[in-house]
């Protein structure tokens, strides 16, 4: 037999919705195998397509993305990121289903509008799709810095940049993030807008030396992905997972901090936006 090329596998679900969509859909069917009332499989048929039809929505009713955002979504998808990542001592694990997406994206490249910023901070980039979505809504004199940690990962990215005309505003920094932020708090840099996306374990560590390391900027704003971690921070704590109990944590820290006010919002797996007061 011929070799094909490979199709990219099916994402997973990894947000809230796309974990009940599931599982309705395994309610679905176990219960058209079953002797249910009409009335039971009509609600549950119901329910079904009201969940699943959400997401599908939203990208109908969403601007497209651009052909250089669709391209690296395209090439981060035919990636096998699990054999380039098997080393048993490699504590992170990629997956295509760490890119923030095309709504994720066109909401952080119209708040990038909105809020006027022009210099830009990303803790955890990936293959960079939200570093690229944010720098398309940039002026020319606007920058993206992004912290990535896996020196292949920043290279990948790097040349999914070279596609596009706003590729040239985005600068990559290879470190662990906490390293890059020192070093970027110790030059005295600031940022108007920040956007988290990193190892969740140290989101609140992050948080603090933004904010005691004035790398946000005066009426800067803070931006951070995955803070609904598939519904884990509001289940029982048995069932999370230590990431998922590491959001609960740092969803609380802020919940708590006088110094800011914030909205989370229920955008893909949770989107939280920070004011600093």
């Amino acid at each position: 037999m011929s070799k094909l090329a490979k199709t990219p596998p099916t994402p997973r679900p990894v947000t809230p919705l796309g974990i009940l969509v599931q599982q309705l859909e395994e309610v679905v069917e176990t219960a058209q195998q079953a002797e249910v009332p009409a009335s039971l499989m009509a609600a549950l048929q119901e329910a079904l397509a009201l969940a699943a039809g959400i997401d599908p929505y939203l990208e109908e009713c969403t601007t497209p993305e651009s052909p250089a955002l669709a391209a690296l979504a395209q090439k981060t998808a035919a990636e096998d990121w699990s054999k380039l990542f098997s080393d048993q001592e490699t504590v992170r694990q990629l997956e295509q289903e760490m890119l923030s997406g095309h709504i994720e994206g066109q909401t952080l490249k119209l708040f990038v509008y909105m809020s006027g910023a022009k210099r830009i901070l990303e803790v955890g980039m990936f293959t960079g799709y939200s570093a690229l979505a944010m720098a398309e809504a940039l002026p020319e004199d606007g920058y993206v810095v992004a912290c990535e940690v896996d020196q292949y990962v920043a290279d990948f990215a790097r040349g999914c940049f070279e596609e596009s005309p706003h590729g040239s505003k985005i600068r990559v920094e290879v470190a662990p993030a906490l390293e890059t932020l020192q070093k970027l708090a110790d030059a005295q840099e600031s940022f108007d807008l920040v956007f988290i996306d990193a190892d969740k374990k140290e989101y609140v560590d992050y948080f603090k030396l933004l904010l005691e390391g004035e790398l946000l900027a005066p009426g800067g704003w803070i931006c951070v992905d995955n803070t609904l971690l598939q519904g884990q921070p509001y289940l029982p704590p048995q069932q999370r997972t230590p990431n998922g109990e590491a959001i609960a944590q740092f969803n609380r820290f802020v919940a708590d901090d006088p110094r800011v006010e914030q909205v989370l919002l229920p955008l893909r797996d949770g989107l939280t936006i920070i004011r600093r007061n």
